[in-house]
């Protein structure tokens, strides 16, 4: 008797989700990571910690952030299966001449960093505050399934670099 195995039936969905989750990703900012300090020592696995990355707005020069996460440490997160707390700090400056392009879109995902094997990430938006010259970056933790209200804010006012 011949057996037929048939896999799961979300399985013929991973080439599709696998490019959406690479088309929604594309273009955003990677981190340059500035370091990581351990906040609970662990027998087994890397050591649970907080990390800060920092990135530059790739539509603005002259502005740099910093974006400090709780990385979860373990077996699980030595593997990269664990799902990181929605624990995170922004911090944005001017660091030189901010010259704002003609067609700054008002709403735009600047950086954004898995958080979870699949279905979370952490998000940074810059929003333009045009009436008030002011560069407003939102980090958000976005899941796919059901919303994380954890967010952090941070504004650059456009003033003249001296």
């Amino acid at each position: 008797m011949t057996q037929v195995h048939s896999l799961p039936a979300w399985r013929h969905l991973a080439p599709t989700l696998t490019c959406l989750l690479l088309t929604l990703t594309a273009g955003h900012t990677r981190a340059d990571e500035v370091g990581c300090v351990t906040t609970a020592w662990r027998f087994w696995g890397a050591n649970h910690k907080v990390c800060v990355d920092a990135f530059r707005d790739p539509q603005v020069d002259g502005v740099i952030c910093h974006v400090s996460q709780a990385r979860t440490g373990g077996v699980s997160g030595s593997l990269g299966m664990a799902e990181d707390p929605s624990h995170f700090s922004l911090s944005c400056r001017q660091t030189g001449p901010i010259t704002i392009p003609a067609k700054l879109p008002k709403n735009e995902v600047v950086f954004s960093e898995d958080t979870s094997l699949l279905f979370k990430e952490t998000r940074v938006v810059r929003l333009w505050d045009e009436p008030r010259q002011t560069l407003v970056y939102l980090a958000v933790s976005r899941k796919i399934i059901e919303g994380a209200p954890a967010h952090s804010l941070s504004t650059v006012p456009v003033m003249p670099w001296r």
